[in-house]
């Protein structure tokens, strides 16, 4: 059970989960550059060095699935930056709530008193004397 609870303290600790994050997202932004440089740069390029009328006809035929190839990228791109966004809210959620229970079991705890003040000296001592150590007065 102590090597569950390690590889979960691991798993969500704040660097790793800033680290996944940065990896999904590069995979998507690459998808939006290659459609960028193949649906959009390369024909460009290519219309400027071989620019026969039979490849122009060819190029403006195909410039809606170009272009429609981009913005599929650029959406999908959108989509999985907010799917994560809504994950890592609700993770940070949870972690949040589950700390906040944490503390506050701690807080009670600590907050049971552990010294008392002496009636006589007005000296702080253990909560359990019976008698002050300052005064030798008894205590109750």
């Amino acid at each position: 059970m102590g090597l569950l609870k390690e590889f979960k303290d691991f798993a969500f600790k704040g660097n790793v989960m800033d680290m996944s994050v940065g990896v999904i997202i590069g995979g998507a932004f690459t998808a939006v550059v290659s459609g960028v440089t193949d649906n959009i740069l390369n024909p460009i390029v290519q219309l400027i060095l071989k620019h026969t009328p039979e490849e122009l006809e060819a190029w403006e035929k195909a410039l809606p699935t170009y272009v429609g190839s981009l913005v599929s990228a650029i959406v999908t791109f959108m989509l999985t930056a907010l799917v994560l966004f809504f994950i890592l809210k609700g993770i940070n959620a949870a972690s949040a709530k589950a700390a906040a229970l944490a503390s506050r079991g701690k807080e009670e705890e600590a907050a049971a008193p552990t010294t008392k003040v002496c009636p006589y000296c007005k000296s702080e001592i253990p909560i359990d004397a019976v008698k002050c150590c300052h005064c030798t007065s008894d205590v109750k």
